[in-house]
Formats: structure tokens, C-alpha cells, sequence
């Protein structure tokens, strides 16, 4: 059975209105060495490019170098799935965060000398997922 969006994602779900929520992912990503290398303000991109009203909804590139440098080492196509993508949006409770499981990333590319870095990510990105969940 092929695999959903939600089964290669790391999720969760802040009671915390949308602009404080974007602050705390990236301060937890940079707890866990990951920096946000682009942000996409896709509510911004959908009304200039087509002028329709949309949920306030962001994209962030996150980077942890070593990680990305060390994965692109053993495997220069793995570029095409860097950065890291991060979604923080709004719904009608709060506001959502997902991250692509970085282990996702060794099933794409086959490539299974990736397993333990991928695996570390994955620990990593756990640990921010963990500390935007609330209690």
C-alpha cells in the first residue's frame, strides 16, 4: 500500500495563534542545529500570483549543514529533496506543523549507507516535533 503524506510526516498541533507558533518551530529547529535556510509565505504568494484568498500557510527550508553536507557526500542526487521541508498552517483550532521524515529520503534514493544519518535526523526533528507538542 503506497505510503500517505501523513505517514512520512512528523505532526503536530499547537494551541498557539499562527505567527507565535512560527516562532517557536524555528527556535526549535535551531535548538536541534537546524536553521531555516527560505521561508515561502504561500497566503502572500497565492494572492499576488493569483489574486485567491488563502489560509496563512508557510513552507521552511531547514538545513542542519553537517547532516546536509555528510548526505550529500554519499549521495549528490539526495539535493533534489534538501532542504528539509517544514509546513506551519493555520486551521480553525490552532495551527499545524509537519516535517518530512528525513528517513523517508533513503527509501527515495535507495541509498541505505544514508540509514544512520537519516536516522539521526529523524531523532532530531522527533525532538522538535516533541517540544512544540503540548503536554
Amino acid at each position: 500500500m503506497p505510503a500517505t503524506l501523513e505517514d512520512i510526516a512528523l505532526r503536530t498541533h499547537m494551541n498557539l495563534p499562527y505567527e507565535q507558533a512560527l516562532e517557536r518551530v524555528a527556535t526549535a529547529l535551531q535548538a536541534e542545529g537546524f536553521g531555516v535556510l527560505t521561508e515561502i509565505d504561500v497566503q502572500a504568494t497565492l494572492k499576488k500570483k493569483l489574486n485567491v484568498d488563502f489560509r496563512r500557510y508557510a513552507i521552511l527550508g531547514a538545513c542542519n549543514a553537517p547532516v546536509a553536507h555528510q548526505a550529500l557526500t554519499t549521495e549528490l542526487e539526495i539535493g533534489l529533496l534538501l532542504p528539509c521541508s517544514v509546513i506551519v498552517y493555520e486551521d480553525d483550532t490552532g495551527t499545524v506543523v509537519s516535517i518530512l521524515d528525513p528517513q523517508v529520503l533513503v527509501t527515495l534514493s535507495g541509498n541505505t549507507v544514508l540509514q544512520p544519518l537519516m536516522a539521526d535526523a529523524h531523532a532530531r526533528l522527533a525532538r522538535v516535533i516533541a517540544a512544540l507538542t503540548p503536554a
